[in-house]
């Protein structure tokens, strides 16, 4: 894109670069206008920054990176939800994606935090998902917690041999960043294995570039999803995405864990069993690699 030289020779009332760049991003990152055009608002912004050529004009010019920024932003956030894709459908979940984007828009180096305020723009405004606001909060709670445990940190992990003959009032164990704890009124843990189910079976990578049909969308049965309290642990393993289903104790011993309860009192959660029960999990836990120090 070429700016265009101001003719005025004063230094006073030439443009600084750094409000030049403002305007023009901010006339690049305004929402589309229907039919995805650019907003006529970026007409004055174009005619005073961007020289026309042969073919274009100023605002068509600068049109062009209007539009592919937020076609950009869509097929992101269209990729990284074909579970909510599939609660809405294609034309709801497209009306809801521009107002998300428009409510909160880009505001990271990297596309992967596009989604990180869908939660509490779902709470804030449950009109885009009705009737399903919550079946598709949960949803859009699982699909981000994926995104999560894809590419968050780890740090050390702490076996549980290194724990032997500490205090368990005393010790606190950390969960590794990127692990999620859900509690959920629908399975959404199935209805979204069945979204990213392909033509040749379930994928078993963890990417979420993910077509969904109207006709497959239709075949999830949404609408005659009943309720399902679940409990959920969104993890890794070996670069792969895993969701582990939890009873309701375990979910509450690793969320006190996780809030910095100490062991003992996490542990409370689960006095009514017995101790050899409650050693098998952290057993079981530690050789996922889900501990590491606070």
């Amino acid at each position: 894109m070429k700016l265009s030289r101001q003719t005025n020779s004063s230094h006073s009332t030439r443009p600084r670069l750094r409000d030049v760049q403002a305007a023009v991003a901010d006339a690049i990152m305004r929402p589309l206008a229907p039919r995805g055009r650019m907003q006529l608002a970026s007409r004055a912004t174009a005619n005073k920054f961007i020289k026309p050529n042969d073919r274009l004009t100023s605002f068509e010019r600068l049109e062009i990176y209007n539009r592919q920024y937020w076609f950009r932003l869509l097929d992101c956030f269209y990729d990284d939800y074909p579970g909510l894709r599939a609660v809405l459908g294609d034309r709801r979940f497209d009306r809801l994606a521009r107002a998300y984007l428009a409510r909160y828009p880009s505001e990271s180096f990297s596309l992967r935090n596009l989604g990180r305020r869908l939660g509490k723009f779902l709470r804030a405004e449950p009109q885009w998902t009705a009737p399903h606001q919550v079946l598709a909060l949960d949803m859009a709670r699982l699909e981000w917690a994926h995104i999560v445990a894809f590419d968050e940190a780890a740090e050390p992990v702490i076996d549980v041999d290194d724990l032997l003959g500490r205090d368990p009032s005393r010790v606190r164990l950390g969960l590794q960043p990127y692990i999620t704890l859900l509690d959920v009124s629908y399975p959404v843990d199935d209805l979204l294995l069945a979204a990213k189910k392909g033509d040749d079976g379930l994928r078993a990578e963890a990417s979420n570039a993910v077509e969904l049909s109207h006709k497959r969308v239709a075949h999830l049965g949404v609408r005659r999803l009943k309720p399902q309290p679940l409990y959920i642990a969104v993890h890794r393993m070996n670069l792969s995405v895993y969701y582990k289903t939890l009873t309701r104790e375990q979910f509450e011993v690793l969320r006190a864990l996780q809030r910095g309860a100490t062991l003992a009192k996490a542990c409370v959660r689960a006095a009514h069993l017995k101790p050899a029960t409650v050693q098998k999990w952290f057993q079981s836990w530690a050789s996922f690699g889900w501990f590491c120090r606070r």
